[in-house]
């Protein structure tokens, strides 16, 4: 009851599940930002951004690099590309003034839509960013699936809420 959630304490990024990207520094990971209409009229005392039920908005996963590498490059390869993000969240317990590590994953897959490489400087990191679109997100808190939207299949479950599952219906899928 009285877990604080302290840091990230690591993580470790794979590629198709088997390459570690070893030069990723940072991960930027998408925001959730739905789909909107404004809704206004009669019996309404003025207007509000109402969300489409399931869907959102683009959503981008970013990675920022150290050096080039041929990781990097390979993300740039104009087809799906799948990210399986391994962190290991650092908790600490108040009441008994121990620390725990707790598991979390984040699956993303989708093109890239961007590739910076970077500079090159003598005795200086390349900085360069790959950006990809997030078609897929799955995210694993403790072994417990808390997100999953895959936007081609129709699927948006967010804390065991599963919102297209009466559009799944209607549309026979």
């Amino acid at each position: 009851m009285n877990k604080i959630p302290e840091r990230l304490n690591d993580f470790r990024a794979y590629r198709d599940g088997t390459n570690d990207l070893l030069g990723v520094v940072e991960v930027t990971l998408p925001a959730l930002q739905a789909l909107t209409e404004t809704v206004s009229g009669a019996g309404i005392a003025g207007e509000f951004e109402s969300p489409t039920l399931g869907q959102f908005q683009s959503m981008k996963v970013g990675l920022n690099w150290r050096t080039v590498t041929s990781d990097q490059v390979k993300l740039s390869r104009q087809q799906a590309q799948r990210l399986d993000l391994r962190g290991a969240n650092q908790i600490y317990d108040a009441a008994t003034g121990k620390y725990s590590i707790k598991p979390i994953r984040v699956v993303v897959q989708g093109p890239p839509t961007n590739n910076e490489l970077g500079k090159l400087a003598k005795n200086s990191t390349s900085d360069g960013s790959t950006e990809i679109e997030v078609l897929y997100l799955k995210i694993q808190i403790e072994d417990k699936t808390v997100v999953e939207i895959d936007k081609l299949n129709y699927i948006c479950i967010i804390d065991g809420v599963d919102y297209l599952k009466e559009t799944r219906k209607a549309l026979g899928l």
